[in-house]
């Protein structure tokens, strides 16, 4: 029998969880490192719009791809090995991208930082469920994508300010050793379990790995929240990852230290926006949907007032955009909760993996699509506010798509509890979350 050796939810346990956390916060530095360098990228490799937008679609896309087998190595082997394997890749990944000056090399550099920042969100929601009681882990999931945000300021004014100051390479090589730190942090101080036995994952077949994961993505409650995930986060990280800084520059006439500086609101906004949306998702579960449904319609109704609005929108309403699109970023962490309320424990990895890669391909299809409609509409002259506005109209296709899929898969996951497993349909229905058994 098993003995627990630290308190879950312990001064251990905030410890383990703020070295996972620190290499996640590092982790979105490093994937928002794009968002106010996309201009002297163009310069540097003298690429076009579309051309600039492959640089975050490859690291997303290898970031996606990687997802489902991220799981399935996290089940195996724990959060420690694949943090400290994220942490040498990123180092790598980044100091290259420092260093190069060709086109193919800069994308080559960018697909490894896609592998490493792949392995790092969901072996941290990992220590999350190993070390802090069950009706804590909403509260604290949506911590860690907070305290994650704070990497996405440092990617944004910090980092433009340190582009002036030291040009491309110092800032790029310098922000590479944050993962050396992290690395070294994580080998000495996680541990994948409060218990007195090393993680034990039994060696699968291929035939019960494929099992296993086809009864993850089987499971509705899965798509769920692969389709909330899909929906709610695209548009706030197509905006802060890329195109949010040529929009407000080029697009809208702010200044480029002005523009640098709002796209930190995302993150401040996010950090109201997380505690009340934890704390809704833990006492409510059963009405989850509605707090992403609405999430979903605010960003609509504000891309739609700066869409419409007569040439350039005054700063009040983008600043109001920021701020209301910034919601999508809490929302999405209820697409991992939906993975967490429909499987069993020993479906985690992969049923968040398959989660997770939602956002992430609706963000690289996006961020493709603006990229490949801006260059359309401008006929290679610089971009203008209406070529902005007719690239970003695309959003609402996906928008679209994604609600008409969180309401079947809304539908098909109550049904198939209430089928499959009464008992744990009268808990949600009474607003309590019962653990599934595999």
């Amino acid at each position: 029998m098993t003995e627990l050796l630290f308190p879950l939810g312990g001064r251990r346990a905030w410890a383990v969880w703020a070295t996972a956390v620190f290499t996640y916060l590092v982790t979105v530095l490093h994937r928002g490192s794009m968002s106010v360098a996309g201009l002297q990228a163009a310069e540097r490799f003298d690429i076009s719009a579309s051309a600039l937008a492959s640089f975050t679609v490859v690291q997303l896309t290898v970031y996606a791809a990687m997802q489902v087998p991220v799981g399935v190595l996290l089940d195996r082997y724990g959060s420690k090995r694949l943090l400290i394997a994220a942490s040498g890749l990123l180092f790598v990944a980044q100091s290259a991208f420092s260093m190069v000056d060709s086109y193919p090399a800069a994308l080559a550099a960018r697909a490894v930082l896609g592998v490493g920042d792949a392995l790092v969100f969901i072996s941290v929601l990992r220590v999350v469920m190993a070390w802090f009681p069950a009706l804590r882990q909403p509260v604290m999931s949506q911590a860690t994508g907070m305290l994650g945000g704070i990497g996405a300021i440092v990617s944004t004014a910090p980092m433009a300010a340190a582009f002036h100051a030291f040009g491309w390479t110092p800032t790029f090589a310098g922000a590479s050793v944050l993962s050396l730190v992290a690395g070294i942090a994580v080998l000495l101080l996680l541990k994948n379990t409060p218990y007195d036995e090393p993680l034990r994952n039994a060696k699968q077949s291929v035939t019960e790995v494929r099992k296993n994961l086809r009864r993850a993505w089987n499971e509705p409650g899965t798509r769920l929240g692969l389709w909330t995930h899909f929906t709610t986060s695209f548009s706030g990280s197509t905006f802060g990852l890329l195109w949010g800084y040529p929009f407000l520059v080029q697009g809208q006439g702010v200044a480029p230290g002005t523009a640098a500086a709002m796209l930190i609101l995302p993150v401040l906004a996010g950090l109201c926006y997380g505690p009340l949306v934890g704390r809704y998702a833990a006492k409510f579960p059963f009405y989850r949907s509605w707090i992403v449904l609405a999430v979903i319609a605010g960003s609509v109704l504000m891309w739609t007032v700066v869409l419409v609005w007569p040439g350039q929108a005054p700063m009040p309403v983008l600043l109001l955009l920021i701020v209301v699109q910034a919601a999508g970023g809490p929302g999405s962490m209820l697409g991992l909760d939906y993975a967490r309320t429909f499987n069993p424990s020993t479906r985690f990895g992969a049923a968040n993996g398959m989660v997770n890669t939602g956002g992430f391909i609706a963000t690289l299809i996006c961020i493709g699509m603006v990229g490949i409609l801006l260059d359309a509409s401008s006929g290679g002259a610089p971009q203008t506010i209406g070529d902005f506005k007719y690239a970003l109209a695309f959003q609402y296709v996906l928008w679209a798509i994604g609600i008409r899929q969180i309401l079947k898969y809304r539908r098909r996951a109550r049904g198939h509890l209430a089928r499959y497993n009464p008992e744990a349909y009268q808990a949600l229905l009474a607003n309590k979350v019962v653990p599934l058994k595999g």
